[in-house]
């Protein structure tokens, strides 16, 4: 077997494999959309989307989303205030001032972290933050103990990726600095970290989105209350847990209310990646 054909051969077998996740987008979108909208259209967008009460097995059902859209919303942005700043400050600790004794110690933690299935996250809140936050009032399943817990279980992803792109940042970034007579601090957090900008937003973007589609951990901690949240110890119900919690039994025009949900989920996804990734952009232009 000739090198140019081995060449080609193997050139055909990436381009395969590179295609294999575009064509998975189109299929989930295909199959998600066309078995969502035609539900949201004849129930109305206004309905079903700003709707107040989700009622689906009552005798007159209601097909309201507005509460699990705001849960969503609410619970992915408690996640972010608790999940980033500790995750971002702790890869700039790891790349630039962690001893090398605490690192062999502090990297397969880390790294342990993020192979820990997600119902064994819930549980340990369910055990932990619950109590905890019962304590304090309210029944401790609500929408603080659900940031929380989302907030250190996108912890692996922010750290990881933020702390690759701090180190690919060139060591002559950092010598310049402190050639010009910037302390080590200084220089880590005026020359390093905006110049590895791009990958810590990156990191912050996939951690996000596991916020967003996490499902199962959450289901045990945020009292899966479909309502609108007044304060931070009032149950929640995100998207993503109103779909597990009644997909089971659902039938007919519930089941495609659903599967409607799904839809609204993933261009609420596509949304908030796209933002970021516009910010993303703008920030490399600069």
């Amino acid at each position: 077997m000739s090198s140019n054909f081995k060449e080609k051969f193997m050139k055909y077998v990436f381009m395969f494999c590179a295609s294999i996740s575009i064509i998975s987008i189109i299929l989930i979108f295909y199959f998600i959309f066309s078995g969502g909208l035609p539900f949201i259209m004849e129930e109305g967008i206004g309905h079903f989307v700003f709707g107040m009460k989700w009622k689906p097995t009552a005798s007159e059902p209601l097909f309201g989303i507005l509460p699990m859209i705001v849960g969503s919303l609410v619970v992915t942005i408690g996640a972010i205030i608790v999940g980033v700043p500790i995750g971002v400050l702790t890869a700039i600790f790891m790349s630039h001032f962690c001893p090398p004794k605490l690192y062999r110690w502090v990297k397969p933690a880390i790294n342990l972290m993020a192979a820990i299935p997600s119902i064994v996250y819930g549980f340990f809140a369910l055990q932990i933050f619950v109590p905890f936050f019962r304590f304090l009032g309210g029944s401790g399943m609500n929408l603080t103990t659900a940031s929380v817990l989302l907030g250190i279980m996108i912890l692996p992803t922010i750290i990881g990726i933020s702390e690759a792109s701090l180190r690919a940042v060139p060591a002559s970034y950092y010598e310049a600095s402190i050639g010009l007579g910037a302390t080590h601090e200084r220089s880590v957090l005026k020359v390093i970290v905006p110049a590895a900008k791009s990958g810590i937003l990156s990191g912050i973007i996939l951690g996000i989105g596991r916020a967003i589609g996490e499902t199962m951990a959450v289901i045990l901690v945020a009292g899966n209350q479909a309502r609108i949240p007044k304060e931070l110890n009032d149950g929640v119900r995100t998207l993503t847990t109103n779909i597990v919690l009644e997909m089971a039994y659902a039938a007919g025009r519930h089941r495609e209310a659903l599967v409607a949900t799904s839809v609204v989920l993933f261009v609420f996804i596509i949304i908030i990646n796209s933002i970021f990734m516009m910010i993303k952009a703008k920030g490399d232009q600069n």
